[in-house]
């Protein structure tokens, strides 16, 4: 198990929560993804979310520091700044992060990190709590292939990745500063090099995972990609680890895609998380950004509590509930891991007391 349980959840340390589901009350989440902005400087050859159209949108600042305010008094414990567009584009995303923090609220980023600039990272570092950077290769010409963009993006995110980890030295943060790769036809050969490029530059971890097939996605090119003869590589990498780096291969996510099976016939997690786009609109699984059975509300029309109490969210999840085939959703969602989990609370094998 990887120190931050990335290939896991977390839920088990949300038990209080997770009682009062149990129980048959109404809770709100404990974390939020939220896309600041609906453009993106990248056009990846996996982008889940190409279908959204890269649209020219961005969260308003001061309805948006209204709405986090209220979800901190509301019990929203933890928001990570992503969504369909790279969120470091929106204009005042410093601020956005501060005040987030200074709500009560932990803080992540997902980011390609080409415009993680120093004057944003100095202004923003102490106040996340982790910095995940997405780098799909170990090399320029990798690197611009599967992101769709220039190679000389690639040293530009190297050298924001180099300052952020300097300036987090120099004043004793504790931000993790991480980096992902998903592992794909194009980049399988490059992950051990990206490994040791990580473990030479002084992140904190390097995630290598799977890819996801969205349902909407006009991408189609890896829906029959295969890991199983990809699985030696994990051994190879968990070997660069010391202690104050960490490759965490996600080899059960990548056996769950190639399985395609769950033990759960039902969504049960959507109570403990939430997503708003840069629309504004807020959903009930980022898996189904755009139809309309999975939309609560918008934020510049109601309040948090208003959504999330609403009629909306109400009848999205008796439907959820009684007719959602989870058989047709996204292998591999962001809630996978938390559905076997609630599942199995609510439906126990045999001779539980004997623990």
């Amino acid at each position: 198990m990887d120190k931050y349980r990335i290939d896991s959840h977390k839920l088990i340390y949300h038990i209080p929560r997770v009682n009062d589901w149990l129980s048959g009350e109404m809770v709100y989440p404990i974390y939020a993804e939220i896309a600041t902005s609906g453009t993106c400087n990248h056009r990846c050859t996996y982008c889940a979310l190409d279908y959204m159209e890269y649209q020219q949108r961005f969260l308003d600042k001061k309805v948006l520091k209204e709405r986090l305010s209220e979800m901190a008094r509301l019990g929203i414990k933890s928001i990570m700044y992503a969504g369909e567009g790279e969120p470091l584009l929106h204009k005042d995303i410093g601020e956005i992060i501060l005040h987030t923090k200074n709500a009560g609220i932990d803080v992540a980023l997902t980011t390609n990190g080409v415009v993680f600039i120093p004057k944003l990272m100095q202004q923003t570092l102490a106040a996340v709590t982790w910095i995940k950077v997405s780098i799909n290769g170990a090399t320029k010409e990798t690197y611009a292939k599967i992101h769709g963009t220039r190679a000389e993006d690639f040293d530009k995110v190297i050298k924001n990745i180099g300052e952020a980890l300097k300036f987090k030295r120099e004043n004793n943060l504790e931000c993790a500063i991480g980096m992902q790769m998903i592992l794909l036809p194009e980049n399988w050969h490059e992950a051990a090099l990206l490994a040791e490029k990580a473990r030479e530059l002084g992140v904190d971890y390097l995630v290598i995972k799977p890819y996801s097939q969205h349902s909407f996605s006009r991408t189609q090119v890896y829906k029959d990609f295969r890991y199983s003869e990809y699985m030696n590589l994990g051994e190879t990498l968990r070997s660069m680890n010391t202690k104050d780096f960490q490759v965490i291969f996600r080899e059960n996510t990548m056996k769950k895609w190639d399985d395609g099976k769950r033990n759960y016939e039902r969504c049960l997690a959507l109570p403990f998380w939430s997503y708003i786009d840069a629309g504004g609109n807020v959903w009930g699984c980022s898996a189904y950004l755009g139809d309309e059975r999975f939309l609560y509300g918008n934020i510049y029309q109601n309040t948090f509590q208003e959504i999330w109490e609403g009629d909306l969210r109400r009848k999205s999840m008796q439907w959820v509930g009684s007719d959602l085939n989870t058989s047709q959703c996204r292998v591999n969602c962001r809630m996978d891991e938390i559905n076997r989990y609630l599942w199995e609370l609510q439906h126990p094998s045999g001779h539980v007391n004997f623990i």
